[in-house]
């Protein structure tokens, strides 16, 4: 592949090769692939142990869905690895808001015997927040938390038509994604709910948590740009020039049903960068699925910087003494009313934190890096690779009808 071609938006791009077409070839038959033996494993091996009455086969049924999540997570990094290769450059906030002290980010690396990182050592529950530029943005941040070691615990808040996509959707539903209707007032306490029960269930069984959301709510283009300036005017503050103003309210909803369930609770900020966008372009016209995976046309690297807060006592979610831990919410929970000062206290606070994304965003444009120089020192590139060749087996969910023939021959043998 030509060196350069991603610094061309795609419409601008010379005509694809046959090179680039057998990678669309190997790319659709070997993702889909995954992805089907990864439902089918749901559906065949998985589903029974959901519908049979027993403490032990709901316990399986846990641990097997959350395998099955890994295995997807693990399929995300082996697509980039052999069909899109690319690496993260991840940089950690040492001065600022969220910052990390320099022990921290020192204990955060994990390498394996070669020098290569192979692990990062973050919190493991948390909600992951970023800015949104391109529909590929979700595909990298999972591949983050594939190195954060909670892939297997991924949960992300997608739109309501996705979830009868055949194959994907379906294992979207296995994957407990919380799906909306975009219309606030019947998300809301739905929403409240899910998050609610995750949390208790997170707390309860130790296991880690990444909530995945994105406060913009969209991508930046040219007809979103529009309306983040429309809000901005409302709000009599200037518009951001590289992100669009953030939008509050499913964030706030959010930490305070997760925040009293899990008093350990951390939000982790992500800044995305991605290189040969110019300032003020739209991702979307350099970057997209396709031209990713089937152009073979992958940025040469994903740039992350990392910043994190401790819900409890950095965030201003409001005061959610009354909120009790272990009630689901209903119409009238205190967890869907928030009141007006504190929202817009929590508000300003995500604002001030956009607008530092911003000038993150413009130091990006003008220097190839989201870090300031005394960070960029401490720069880590982690190439988007399995840990191990024994991972490619996982990555195609082999391990669970694995499993499933040990066990039928463990009884046919004593039966027999």
């Amino acid at each position: 592949m030509a060196k350069g071609l991603h610094t061309l938006e795609i419409s601008k791009r010379p005509p694809k090769t046959w090179a680039q077409t057998l990678n669309a070839i190997a790319f659709a038959v070997v993702f889909n692939f995954g992805c089907l033996m990864i439902n089918l494993s749901q559906f065949a091996f998985l589903l029974p142990l959901r519908l049979l009455p027993f403490p032990w086969a709901q316990q399986w049924y846990g641990t097997g869905i959350r395998y099955s999540k890994g295995a997807f997570g693990t399929l995300l990094v082996l697509m980039c690895q052999w069909l899109a290769p690319t690496r993260l450059v991840v940089t950690f906030e040492t001065e600022g808001p969220g910052a990390f002290t320099e022990e921290e980010v020192a204990k955060a690396v994990v390498r394996n015997k070669s020098g290569r990182v192979v692990g990062l050592n973050l919190p493991q529950k948390l909600v992951l927040i970023a800015n949104h530029q391109v529909y590929v943005d979700w595909w990298y941040a999972w591949c983050l938390t594939y190195f954060m070691g909670t892939h297997r615990d991924v949960f992300i808040v997608l739109k309501k038509s996705l979830k009868w996509v055949p194959v994907v959707g379906w294992g979207m539903q296995f994957f407990n994604f919380i799906f909306l209707a975009r219309s606030w007032a019947a998300d809301r306490l739905y929403l409240v709910k899910r998050l609610s029960v995750l949390g208790s269930h997170t707390e309860k069984h130790d296991e880690p948590l990444t909530f995945l959301l994105y406060p913009e709510g969209t991508l930046v283009s040219k007809d979103t740009r529009p309306i983040s300036k429309k809000y901005a005017d409302k709000l009599g503050i200037p518009d951001m020039s590289h992100t669009l103003l953030p939008r509050s309210t499913g964030l706030l909803h959010s930490l305070r049903a997760l925040g009293p369930r899990i008093p350990n609770l951390q939000l982790l900020d992500i800044t995305v960068a991605y290189p040969g966008i110019p300032p003020m372009g739209f991702g979307q016209s350099w970057y997209t699925l396709r031209s990713v995976f089937f152009d073979r046309v992958p940025p040469p690297a994903v740039h992350v910087h990392i910043r994190g807060f401790d819900v409890a006592k950095d965030v201003p979610i409001g005061d959610v003494s009354k909120s009790k831990p272990d009630a689901i919410p209903n119409s009238t929970g205190l967890e869907s009313e928030v009141p007006e000062k504190e929202r817009e206290t929590f508000d300003l606070w995500l604002r001030e934190r956009w607008q530092e994304k911003d000038q993150f965003m413009a130091r990006f444009h003008a220097t190839g890096t989201l870090a300031s120089e005394k960070e960029s020192a401490k720069t880590i590139v982690i190439p988007l690779q399995v840990r191990s060749q024994s991972e490619i087996l996982s990555a195609f969910c082999f391990f669970i009808p694995a499993a499933a023939g040990f066990v039928y021959s463990r009884l046919r043998g004593l039966t027999s």
